[in-house]
């Protein structure tokens, strides 16, 4: 964790935080189907898209009018159209996993496809397959590994993180989580943060990152965070499959007990719901509440996050609180 320093002026962005028509006497007939193939036409895929938003915003206010409820059925919203969907959403030109199978190929004969990987999901059949593991250099000269999950297994990944995972959490994450959200990029991130330096007393910054941290993610405790939320037993499965899939690195299967894999569509939003319970909450509802003396402020975009002071005691108290509450991952920190 990088010490503190008094806060520059002048180097930030001036720019501000962004802060019933009555039923026909006689129904019309049907549109006539255009004959031939029809699983990967723009009709179907705006279909898919329109239904997938239905349902995930249904969701979201069903969380937001009960925000104390837990959710026991939700592996409904996992349907053929949410995972058509999903696909669609893959980057065609990736890499494929241990399974070999590219985008291409498996969308020769995709609604057949789809039909039975949605079946396996719902029947308990669907197994993950380990993540290949390469990897990627770094500038610095050092690489950072990277898992490539099968095609499989992004595709119901991915239709769990946008049905399921990103309506119920999106209605928790705290306003100043970044990273990995919609409409929260880098960029508002760094109006935020040059806000809270221009328009607040922020005086002392600690600025920290979390070394190797999807490596590093308790396991045993994601699952208990999600589980304060979700009570569908079958999607728990699903989420926990995925982490205890393995990775495969140079032809070798290696077990996975602790960590999200790195590249995996599913851990985006895995890490902030793990950093939403150990680092958000902790902040806003226990340490500023209880501990600061001055006004402070914090800014976290995925596991980076920067914090602001009004006084130098509350920083040098806070770097300390924060590595004796995590001092059994302290050593991760920098």
């Amino acid at each position: 964790m990088n010490g503190m320093e008094k806060s520059d002026t002048g180097i930030v962005a001036k720019k501000a935080a962004n802060k019933g028509r009555s039923r026909p006497a006689e129904l019309p007939e049907p549109s006539p189907v255009p004959e031939g193939k029809l699983e990967n036409s723009n009709t179907v895929r705006a279909r898919d898209r329109v239904a997938v938003q239905q349902g995930a915003d249904r969701l979201r206010q069903f969380v937001k009018r009960k925000p104390k409820e837990k959710l026991t059925t939700l592996l409904h919203h996992i349907t053929v159209k949410s995972l058509r969907h999903a696909f669609y959403r893959l980057k065609r030109k990736a890499a494929p996993g241990v399974d070999g199978v590219t985008w291409a190929e498996y969308e020769v004969g995709l609604t057949a496809r789809l039909a039975d990987l949605h079946d396996r999901v719902h029947s308990g059949a669907y197994r993950a397959m380990p993540s290949r593991r390469v990897e990627i250099p770094k500038p610095d000269g050092s690489t950072r590994p990277l898992g490539i999950a099968a095609l499989e297994d992004k595709i119901v990944q991915a239709a769990v993180a946008i049905c399921i995972l990103l309506p119920i959490y999106e209605e928790e994450f705290l306003d100043f989580s970044y990273g990995f959200r919609y409409k929260r990029k880098a960029h508002d991130a760094l109006d935020a943060l040059a806000y809270a330096i221009e328009r607040t007393k922020v005086n002392w910054i600690v600025d920290a990152d979390i070394r190797s941290f999807f490596d590093m993610v308790d396991q045993g405790w994601l699952i208990r965070f999600l589980e304060h939320r979700i009570a569908d037993k079958r999607v728990i499965r699903l989420i926990i499959k995925w982490l205890k899939a393995g990775v495969m690195e140079a032809g070798v299967l290696r077990d996975s007990p602790m960590g999200t894999p790195q590249g995996a569509v599913i851990s985006p939003i895995l890490a902030n719901v793990y950093l939403h319970y150990v680092l958000d909450l902790w902040y806003d509802k226990r340490w500023r509440v209880r501990v600061a003396w001055g006004e402070t402020c914090l800014v976290r975009y995925a596991d980076d996050f920067v914090v602001g002071f009004q006084r130098k005691h509350d920083a040098q108290r806070f770097l300390r609180d924060l590595c004796v509450t995590y001092r059994h991952g302290g050593e991760s920190m920098r």
